[in-house]
């Protein structure tokens, strides 16, 4: 295993060095998240964990950015991981782990970070109805609000607990909350009357996070209004004997519910009750029921057949004609039946088959005949104005009999008048109802009449009148409207159009209203106003933003800066850029709307001295001041330097200056003064004393501007601190162990802080003799071998020899002594 992770390090230092200025290989990157995507709420903390598989590196540390800046962590340089603490106060919060492979070379691993608030939803109609009239389009606005980010946001549409609509923001980027709003359009049947609508909205981060909490809000439906029906759509036919009583029932229901008017061969029987008796039958009837309210109106008919004996009339005097039944009398009308417009001149003739005629005649008021022996007889009136007219034709027959029979005449009149006024007279206010009138002044008939109320040219309501009149009548029929700005200068007319069946004149019986023009009163509307808009220092005023409201009266504008009136035609400066609300104001009501105004201007004079940090690049505040922003040209001797210079301590100097936008040109001389953190001029080291030394130690560094440098020390009463220029020293006389200890210079200016630390310690007494004692000895020791060795040497060199002490061989003790000069044999 240790192979392997040598054999790994090698490699992975070779692909450095070959890779050298590149980006990190991904396979070769030693860096893991333990969390590679963190879903967090706005303002919670989270624990992250940056782990490297590679031992040997220069430091693990994390690079965090967000909407003030960019700013590493402590960097970990003996571990393997690094944890970080993130709090998720920041939409635009990014961090990067980072690991120092090699001093020029690092690795780098992202962290995807989510922060999320919950929606809060507001659900309201777009229009504020009390009912909504079948087919017709109901409109809820849902508003989500707080919530973010919006792309992840899922909005759901529920009729009572089934979805209906389902709206995402993919195409939303912010990270920030933003207000977002989803619309449902309802096309309105009875069915959807007093239904739940709800919506509902949702963060969704995927399958692989668990669900966050829903918002909704409920709205239920308004009542659906529809027209009256028919139960049963079928005419009734019903079957009685003469003289029987009858119940007849309409059958019709719609919402609100209808009123009811009944008639039976054109005579009134009775109102408002959907069922009605009819007594003592007689004759063949025929009855109609009218059902209406303000949606529209239906008529069904009941037809009474009724069963009787027919008789003939009796022999009588010819001095008074005697009616019969038609199919008795030997007459022919023609025509029989005829409709007449009020006034104009109208004849019907009579004639007989019979061989057994008397004579002939008409009996009329007006236009009457006498008894004439010819087999014909015409009836004749030259200007018909009697709205009562009921000529008869008679005959008198041979056996005494007498038959009479009756043409049908209808007589019909076109309106005098048709006008339409409201019931209140004056403008109408947006969303209040109003009722619309069209009176008809003196037409007959009334049954049969069609009334159509117009929009323009668009029909938006259409009523039939069932009415059975004879004689000319005054009618008046309503249209509610509920008024939106939209129908301001809106034209309404009614047409009244009397229908007089297949048997008419093939005539236009058309009467079209005066036009009425609907004055609407509504509160202000923006029209067109931009969110920004820019206009040049001395020369731009508010009354040049084209931002405008429609309203009726029309509305007023008045606009505020930070809170204060300003007068629209007044000139502007940069001053006064910044956000300005328009308030349009009429009697109905108050809208504002802001718009962000930039006032631009030329550059003008910079700053004489300005500073600048190392390594950075020249801040705004040096530059001449502009709108739009000025391109910046540094000069030095004359010479154009680079526009994203990096500036180091040895830039110092005076440099000159050229700024321009699209408004003019400024020139400026500074003296550019680059500032640097302290810099020591030694590093940390340690130091032995020796007990009553003294001891001297001095802390420098420079910077700009000059940096303060300040000792921190073990407090003792033989230490003195002495400060001079850009350095601090301390004086230790007759140092003792009570100065030992580490001694830490900080040096701080405005750009940086750095320290360096000197670590004292005091040389041990006893530990320093016995060191000498044994050097001592031991180099005693070497001379004592190195004088033997020569000893032993000399001795070789003489013919010498040492023989050791042994016993005698007779066994005493006596010692061999040895003795100089040569041996004998």
């Amino acid at each position: 295993m240790l192979l392997l992770r040598m054999l790994g390090a090698l490699v992975l230092m070779f692909a450095l060095r070959a890779d050298s200025g590149s980006s990190c290989p991904p396979e070769l990157n030693p860096l893991t998240l333990d969390v590679p995507m963190v879903i967090g709420r706005h303002g919670e903390d989270v624990l992250v964990n940056c782990t490297s598989t590679e031992e040997d590196h220069d430091g693990i540390y994390w690079s965090i950015r967000n909407t003030t800046g960019t700013y590493d962590t402590g960097i970990e340089d003996e571990k393997r991981f690094n944890l970080l603490l993130l709090s998720l106060s920041d939409w635009n919060l990014t961090a990067e782990c980072k690991i120092k492979l090699r001093s020029s070379y690092e690795c780098s691993e992202n962290l995807e970070i989510i922060v999320y608030e919950n929606p809060v939803v507001n659900t309201f109609p777009v229009r504020h109805e009390s009912s909504v009239v079948e087919g017709s389009l109901y409109e809820l606005q849902c508003d989500v609000l707080e919530a973010a980010p919006v792309q992840n946001i899922t909005v759901r549409w529920y009729k009572d607990n089934n979805i209906i609509q389902t709206d995402f923001f993919y195409n939303h980027t912010e990270k920030a909350p933003k207000e977002v709003s989803s619309t449902l359009i309802v096309n309105m049947s009875r069915g959807d009357s007093g239904a739940q609508l709800r919506c509902e909205a949702q963060l969704d981060f995927g399958l692989n996070h668990p669900p966050l909490p829903v918002d909704f809000a409920e709205q239920r439906l308004v009542p659906v209004h529809y027209a009256p029906e028919l139960k049963n759509q079928a005419v009734d036919f019903i079957h009685v004997n003469e003289g029987d009583d009858v119940s007849l029932s309409c059958g019709a229901e719609g919402r609100p519910p209808p009123v009811f008017q009944w008639a039976c061969d054109g005579v009134n029987v009775s109102q408002d009750t959907d069922n009605v008796n009819v007594t003592f039958v007689s004759a063949n009837t025929t009855c109609s029921c009218n059902a209406t309210n303000y949606v529209g109106s239906i008529v069904k008919q009941i037809h009474i057949s009724v069963t009787k004996t027919t008789r003939m009339a009796a022999p009588a005097a010819m001095t008074t004609p005697k009616a019969s039944t038609p199919r008795d009398c030997p007459l022919t009308l023609t025509p029989a039946e005829i409709m007449v417009r009020f006034g104009d001149p109208v004849s019907i003739n009579c004639s007989t088959s019979a061989a057994d005629a008397a004579g002939m005649g008409w009996e009329a008021v007006i236009g009457g005949k006498a008894l004439e022996t010819s087999r014909s007889v015409t009836w004749m009136v030259e200007k018909v104005e009697d709205w009562t007219l009921k000529p008869e034709c008679y005959i008198n027959l041979e056996d005494g009999r007498q038959c009479t029979v009756i043409p049908t005449i209808t007589l019909y009149k076109t309106p005098d008048t048709v006008s339409v006024s409201t019931v209140n007279p004056g403008p109408m206010v947006q969303g209040t109802e109003y009722l619309l009138t069209c009176e008809v002044i003196n037409v007959a008939p009334v049954q049969g009449l069609m009334v159509k109320w117009y929009r323009g040219n668009q029909l938006v309501h259409t009523e039939k009148d069932y009415l059975i009149t004879e004689v000319p009548f005054n009618k008046s029929y309503s249209l509610k409207v509920t008024p939106h700005r939209d129908d301001n200068g809106a034209i309404y007319t009614c047409d009244t159009e009397l229908r007089l069946g297949p048997k008419g004149p093939d005539v236009n019986l058309t009467t079209t209203s005066p036009p009425f023009t609907a004055v609407v009163l509504y509160e202000p509307v923006i029209q067109a106003c931009p969110g920004r808009y820019s206009g040049l220092e001395h020369e731009f005023s508010l009354d040049m933003v084209p931002c405008g409201a429609d309203g009726n009266p029309p509305p007023s504008v008045q606009w505020s800066y930070q809170g204060e009136s300003i007068n629209a035609s007044k000139h502007l400066t940069k001053t006064h850029s910044g956000k300005h609300t328009a308030e349009f104001v009429n009697s109905l009501g108050r809208i504002t709307t802001s718009v962000d105004i930039t006032i631009e201007y030329p550059p003008v004079a910079c700053h004489k001295h300005c500073e600048v940090k190392e390594d950075s690049e020249l801040p705004t505040r040096c530059k001449p001041e502009g709108v739009p922003e000025p391109i910046v040209t540094l000069f030095k001797d004359s010479k154009a330097m680079a526009a994203a210079q990096r500036w180091t301590k040895h830039h110092s100097g005076s440099y000159s200056l050229r700024a321009t936008n699209t408004h003019g040109t400024a020139n400026c001389e500074i003296y550019l003064d680059v500032l640097y953190a302290p810099v020591f001029d030694e590093g940390n080291h340690s130091r032995e004393l020796t007990p009553g030394e003294n001891v001297t130690l001095v802390c420098r560094a420079e910077g700009n501007p000059p940096p303060q440098v300040r000792w921190s020390y073990p407090s003792a009463a033989n230490v003195k601190v002495t400060s001079g220029g850009r350095h601090e020293t301390i004086i230790i006389t007759g140092a003792t162990s009570t100065n030992t200890g580490v001694y830490n210079c900080a040096a701080t200016n405005k750009v940086g802080r750095v320290t360096r630390s000197v670590t004292l310690m005091m040389k041990d007494k006893t530990s320093g003799i016995s060191l000498v004692l044994i050097c001592g000895l031991l180099i005693l020791l070497a001379l004592v071998i190195l004088i033997l060795i020569i000893f032993h040497k000399q001795r070789k060199s003489h013919g010498q020899y040492s023989f050791v002490q042994g016993s005698a061989k007779d066994g005493s003790d006596i010692p061999m002594t040895p003795q100089s000069g040569s041996m004998q044999a």
